[in-house]
């Protein structure tokens, strides 16, 4: 087996937020920025950025042979996990999906949805820039639709930086369009 430097990965990816739907930035500009009029930057991020793809299966089989003869996909879950490191209302906002800002002179002010269960969520969709192999190439990952799924802890301690932890989960968009893309640059 041969390992080649150039093709090992290491270091964090910046993490963009965007409305579902938000217009994304062609395959050949995997390279550039995402354009701030449809992608905000979260800011820093601490314990990395993870991508999970889990999927189900469900075997097939007969009678007449001992081996499973095939499977079927039956279900996949896209989650996207990273620990806000800016603390602030904007992000609080995105990792409870939403609710009702409000700013004056000297204060900003956040309540989180309290609207009754049957209410649509607002989906968003989430770019992340990192890493790829090659170098100094990149790769983005796009989840076009999500929705922060997980419980969201703030937390003050003496010797702890705040965080805000946050679990997305991916979610189908159509039959024409797949819930995540995932591009790296080559050249």
């Amino acid at each position: 087996m041969s390992v080649t430097a150039t093709n090992l990965v290491q270091g964090p990816a910046t993490l963009y937020t965007g409305a579902f739907g938000a217009t994304e930035p062609a395959d050949s500009v995997v390279n550039t920025t995402p354009p701030a009029s449809s992608w905000t930057d979260v800011g820093g991020t601490q314990d990395g950025f993870k991508l999970t793809v889990d999927q189900s299966y469900t075997e097939l089989e007969v009678d007449q042979v001992v081996d499973r003869v095939g499977s079927r996909l039956t279900k996949r879950d896209f989650t996207v996990e990273t620990s806000m490191a800016e603390p602030t209302l904007a992000n609080l906002s995105l990792a409870l999906n939403g609710g009702t800002s409000a700013s004056g002179a000297g204060y900003a002010s956040f309540e989180p949805s309290f609207a009754s269960s049957a209410t649509q969520p607002t989906y968003k969709a989430l770019l992340a820039d990192g890493w790829a192999p090659g170098g100094t190439f990149t790769r983005r990952m796009i989840v076009r639709k999500a929705l922060s799924t997980d419980a969201v802890e703030i937390g003050y301690t003496k010797d702890k930086q705040t965080l805000f932890g946050v679990k997305f989960s991916g979610h189908y968009v159509s039959s024409s369009i797949s819930p995540i893309h995932i591009v790296d640059q080559t050249t």
